[in-house]
């Protein structure tokens, strides 16, 4: 996350300013530096860290948990990693939004907006941030963003559905494991495909986060946050047509799914050690 995290930078405000224009990912990074300073890409480096720790832990955690006790030694099957990964995504977004909101906030602050009305916040570090978010917003201005997170649960749900199946395919009758490279390029691609589908409501979630949008307001939690969505949306068709709902996507697609190729080879040749370790010969996954 920590290399490739002004590529999220980059896309983060292409998502928010909707006045800044769409370029190259290298153009809006230089133009960041030159008008910020040479460590503005890493702003919220921190925030994002803790909040990116406490996810992962969270989804894997509930992932390999739900699968092993729904399982029980049966056959897996796409359908069901793909129902198994939108469980554990459920849990994860109502546990970690509150971090995400404040880790959004934290990496736009002292950004230089192209759009006028986004007005700047002056927050001193996380737990400042959700004490002021609090105060100014209400409690539940800590989950913005909570219903669309909830529609990107397809997003872990669908990458974790054709990584399992590229998996099973690679390792058909063989019982060794799979290479780094295999590893690599399975979950660039499982990440690539669930990113690219589902990258209009990230854009939709990042504007929520940020906590400045204008959107009609109803008594009604579900109605009003369906509402939220619907009306950015439109709004964002409207103003920069349906490409704009994808601002950002080159910048999103190079650091997602390189993290995630990373993050997938890192964790495959960590539970394996753990396995041997242990004195287990095969892990309680199915083939």
């Amino acid at each position: 996350m920590t290399v490739f995290f002004p590529l999220d930078t980059a896309r983060l405000r292409l998502q928010v300013d909707d006045k800044r224009k769409s370029r190259s990912t290298p153009a809006i990074l230089a133009e960041i530096v030159k008008e910020e300073g040479l460590l503005a890409p890493y702003r919220g480096w921190f925030p994002v860290i803790c909040s990116l720790c406490c996810s992962n832990f969270v989804y894997f955690y509930c992932f390999h948990t739900l699968k092993t006790t729904w399982l029980r030694r049966q056959r897996s099957t796409p359908g069901k990693d793909l129902i198994i990964g939108n469980a554990a995504g459920v849990v994860n977004v109502l546990v970690t939004t509150p971090l995400w909101v404040v880790n959004t906030r934290l990496k736009l602050q002292g950004a230089k907006f192209r759009n006028t009305d986004i007005q700047p916040t002056h927050y001193c570090g996380i737990v400042d941030a959700f004490m002021k978010i609090v105060q100014s917003e209400g409690a539940s201005a800590l989950w913005n963003g909570t219903f669309p997170s909830l529609l990107l649960v397809l997003n872990p749900g669908i990458q974790f559905m054709i990584y399992e199946t590229l998996k099973r395919q690679l390792k058909s009758g063989v019982h060794t494991e799979l290479s780094s490279l295999e590893v690599f390029v399975i979950g660039a691609i499982a990440k690539a495909v669930a990113t690219t589908v589902t990258y209009p409501l990230q854009t939709v979630q990042s504007i929520l986060r940020f906590g400045q949008n204008r959107q009609p307001k109803e008594q009604s939690k579900l109605l009003s946050s369906l509402r939220s969505v619907t009306y950015l949306i439109i709004n964002r068709v409207r103003r920069s047509g349906v490409l704009g709902l994808f601002k950002g996507l080159e910048a999103k697609l190079l650091q997602t799914v390189l993290t995630a190729a990373l993050m997938f080879l890192l964790y495959e040749k960590i539970a394996a050690a753990t396995f041997r370790i242990m004195g287990v010969t095969q892990p309680v996954t199915a083939r």
